[in-house]
């Protein structure tokens, strides 16, 4: 697909994947109409600050911005907001957005995002019961976010831990409720699992652990969560962080490969050879790790589609990254980079008592992930090997009295 038969770039979804993907194309040197279409009234922002600085106070709408909202109009790109699109013609290349206006593309890239999974719980529609996915959501979240209110979050994944970080931070009383036996079970180790329930109970955190939440309870506003085991946890605020579902009901109506996500080949292209998918919502093959088909969320996820659709687009070529990811609770810096999941053996470096370590990931003997609290250098020697397809033997990492730098230096 060449610069000369595409002219006209719709995406859809003016999220961080969307927003880096029209920006990236412009800068790359593409020429033609940009037309970026987004739900939310506000320019492409940051959602990791969300449930960090933005929900503590410390960061205004301003900062979260990705560019100056003036830069789409400056970099003479369309946007169109708030605006959803509602149907896609394959046959014809057009895109009908509500109202009826319809645009016609040469390419469409889909960066339609996620969206929180909502409680299916009665009550879950009460004053006081919240997702937290947008600014709006948080927003919403703000005037009951004060010192001295009983706070039950629902999930204990990075988005509830860091919540609940921010709440003991700021006053709140705070428990955590889990249906799996400990806190981030789907993303991390059960040591690094258990560093962070420490952490957090250390702080005033109360965690319910392998309980199902029944019913939120009250008549107008919420006054507290009851659990499947008949016990009740009281609440002025409930926040629910439960993960999220990848937006395909648009690539799925227009008979799209869709499993877990829109499913893409390494260069973000979707089963319609003129669509891309790129962000949380697409399933694309990771280039570092066999080209086994992921579904990531992260920034360096949607980043990554951006510029390789802004690649494609332009007959440039791009160096895949290694997957990376990040979380702030307290004073830990959480840095992670690769995928854990297929792992064999852990290798810890540092000390978790001195609140400092990293735990390195393998499968057989090769290093698949890591991840870093409070350990820079650990997460980038560990994600420099990742890239470069290189490794070092467990009993090689676990010698913390080697600088990681000379340790990676000397990696086959």
């Amino acid at each position: 697909m060449s610069d000369q038969a595409v002219k006209r770039v719709i995406i859809i979804g003016a999220g961080q994947a969307g927003g880096e993907a029209a920006l990236r194309l412009r800068h790359s040197g593409f020429g033609g109409d940009i037309t970026l279409v987004g739900e939310e009234p506000a320019a492409p922002y940051q959602r990791p600050p969300l449930s960090k600085k933005y929900l503590s106070g410390e960061l205004g709408m301003d900062r979260l911005l990705l560019r100056p909202a003036g830069v789409y109009a400056d970099e003479n790109i369309a946007f169109l907001a708030p605006l959803r699109a509602v149907w896609i013609d394959r046959a014809n290349r057009r895109v009908r957005l509500e109202g009826g206006r319809e645009l016609g593309y040469d390419a469409l890239v889909l960066a339609t995002g996620a969206r929180a999974r909502k409680l299916t719980l009665v009550g879950a529609d009460l004053a006081g019961a919240h997702l937290l996915r947008t600014a709006g959501d948080v927003d919403a979240i703000r005037p009951r976010f004060v010192s001295g209110a009983r706070l039950v979050v629902i999930g204990a994944g990075y988005i509830g831990l860091e919540v609940a970080a921010v709440a003991r931070q700021t006053g709140l009383d705070v428990t955590v409720v889990e249906a799996a036996p400990r806190p981030l079970a789907r993303v991390t180790s059960p040591e690094v699992a258990g560093f962070f329930l420490d952490e957090h109970a250390g702080k005033g955190v109360r965690f319910a652990l392998g309980a199902q939440p029944a019913i939120i309870k009250g008549k107008e506003h919420v006054t507290g969560v009851g659990l499947a085991d008949g016990s009740e946890i009281p609440a002025d605020l409930v926040i629910a962080g439960i993960g999220v579902n990848p937006e395909t009901t648009l690539a799925q109506h227009c008979a799209l490969n869709v499993e877990n996500g829109i499913v893409t080949d390494a260069q973000c292209r979707t089963s319609d050879p003129s669509i891309f998918a790129i962000g949380d919502c697409a399933a694309r093959p990771m280039a570092h790790y066999r080209n086994r088909v992921a579904r990531l969320e992260s920034v360096h996820n949607a980043v990554e589609g951006a510029k390789i659709v802004a690649a494609v687009l332009t007959e440039q070529s791009h160096s895949v990254e290694a997957p990376w990811f990040w979380s702030d609770q307290y004073d830990l810096k959480l840095q992670i980079a690769g995928l854990f999941q297929s792992y064999t053996k852990i290798v810890l470096r540092g000390s978790m008592k001195e609140r400092s370590f990293a735990a390195f990931y393998y499968n057989g003997e090769r290093l698949i992930a890591v991840d870093a609290v409070n350990r820079p250098g650990e997460y980038l020697g560990a994600k420099m090997l990742i890239q470069t397809g290189r490794t070092l033997a467990p009993e090689v990492i676990a010698d913390a009295s080697r600088p990681m730098k000379e340790l990676v230096a000397q990696a086959q």
